[in-house]
């Protein structure tokens, strides 16, 4: 019987596929994330992985799960938590969720371009600590969604749902990618389009080339009432850089689900002005939480299997 471990306690229904096909699952009784020594000795027994993005599964810990480990399922779309080249090297599958959360996701993303554009967490912070005194006409003076240009950073399934959104909102829609999609709105420079986008909304995987990305200098080529909003990976903006032009009025506001250094958040950015920051909820909705743990259970069940998923991120051992 294949035996798999599971690093975080799932949403219900979400272990379901493994469990009916009558696996081992192995998991912590309450809940508590594995140590990283603990995951390295945990994954000496096992057949597969069903991890979260919180989990650092290395070199370290696919050695040790080698020979006997097959796959590692990772519970999210990024993989930049697993060493892909050496599960690669120790011929061990890696799986994601892709396609599953992309609606979701737009849908948070949308929400900070309109909660940041209308300073709506100020005014609501204020409202709840009784420091507003009544209407006045030039309170909490946010800047209009609606016929502004949108700048997308990435331009796959989230990108492209952010930007069905914004049709709605009689946006003009623009976007960039490294190789020129064909579609109307492509902008091949990435410094052309900050210049141009009124709110810039990013959707690049983490990598070495995406990391602080959004810099201190492509910051200064926004528009000094420009939004920011981040809803891929924190290391694609640099948080002190980007605190720094907030405070210094050189950007008008950010909305930001993701941070460079999870669960910590840079002081200066949680002091910064006009800022909206979410503890990356994305794509947390219990449908799609669901959906995306019952896909990394399908795809771990398939390379079990012998079988090739979908979501496969590298390529199955050889038989």
């Amino acid at each position: 019987m294949p035996r798999v471990l599971v690093t975080r306690h799932l949403p219900a229904g979400g272990l379901d596929p493994l469990a009916e096909a009558g696996h081992e699952l192995v998991q912590q009784a309450d809940d508590t994330p594995f140590t990283h020594d603990e995951l390295v000795a945990a994954v000496a027994d096992t057949d597969a992985v069903v991890c979260l993005l919180t989990d650092r599964i290395d070199a370290e810990v696919l050695a040790a799960g080698a020979p006997r480990l097959r796959v590692v399922a990772n519970v999210a779309v990024g993989y930049d938590n697993i060493d892909v080249p050496a599960a690669e090297e120790q011929g061990i599958a890696v799986c994601n969720t892709p396609g599953v959360l992309d609606e979701t996701t737009a849908d948070l993303a949308f929400l900070l371009i309109l909660a940041a554009s209308r300073r709506t967490s100020e005014a609501e912070a204020d409202l709840r600590a009784r420091r507003w005194e009544g209407w006045d006409i030039n309170q909490y003076l946010g800047r209009d969604v609606h016929g502004a240009t949108l700048g997308l950073v990435g331009f796959g399934r989230v990108g492209q749902a952010v930007g069905r959104r914004a049709a709605g909102f009689g946006m003009q829609v623009l976007h960039h990618t490294r190789r020129d999609t064909g579609l109307p709105g492509w902008v091949a420079d990435l410094d052309t389009l900050l210049r141009e986008a009124d709110i810039l909304s990013v959707h690049v995987p983490l990598g070495d080339g995406t990391t602080h990305l959004i810099d201190t200098r492509r910051l200064a080529l926004m528009k000094p009432d420009a939004v920011l909003v981040n809803t891929a990976r924190g290391p694609v903006v640099d948080e002190e850089a980007l605190a720094i032009a907030l405070e210094d009025g050189r950007l008008f506001a950010a909305g930001l689900d993701v941070f460079e250094r999870e669960p910590e958040v840079h002081p200066r950015l949680l002091a910064a002005p006009h800022t909206v920051l979410l503890p990356h909820v994305g794509s947390a909705s219990l449908a799609t939480r669901t959906r995306m743990a019952r896909t990394a259970a399908e795809g771990a069940l398939a390379v079990l299997a012998g079988e090739v998923p979908a979501n496969l991120v590298t390529k199955p051992r050889k038989s």
